[in-house]
């Protein structure tokens, strides 16, 4: 046998090793999901509609969706992607878009005071022409 075809045989092995070994962590992963799966949760569906489990059926693989108070909805197990749990937030961490522009318009307002104290106007910055007679008497 040349070193081509044991090369190729390898990789194939390499390969067929790997999908079986993912195909094993996907399922553990749902059946993970599936015991998360009990009556009173709150999930989201594959296209993103949030309730509360009701029901689910293994039978039938249906599942019942409580969206608002009392409007159920009836969808397809299948399509429960995640059990929706609170996040930890962190100390200090924005809760909404308004308090984050909030914050970084206060840290933009800080360092532009700091860089306004630090800075002497008599120097010129990077990239600015300077104005010195010192310089035009020079050339």
């Amino acid at each position: 046998m040349d070193p081509l075809s044991i090369a190729m045989l390898a990789i194939l092995g390499v390969l067929i090793f790997f999908m079986f070994r993912n195909s094993r962590k996907r399922k553990a992963q749902m059946e993970e999901l599936r015991d998360q799966m009990v009556p009173g949760v709150e999930v989201m569906t594959n296209f993103g509609l949030f309730g509360t489990l009701i029901t689910m059926d293994t039978v039938k693989n249906e599942a019942e969706i409580e969206i608002s108070k009392g409007v159920v909805v009836k969808v397809h197990s299948q399509t429960l992607a995640k059990v929706v749990t609170e996040d930890a937030v962190e100390d200090g961490a924005p809760r909404s878009v308004e308090e984050a522009m909030e914050i970084a318009n206060r840290e933009a307002a800080e360092r532009e005071a700091a860089s306004n104290d630090s800075t002497d106007s008599s120097t010129p910055e990077f990239g600015e022409l300077s104005d010195s007679k010192d310089d035009k008497s020079s050339k």
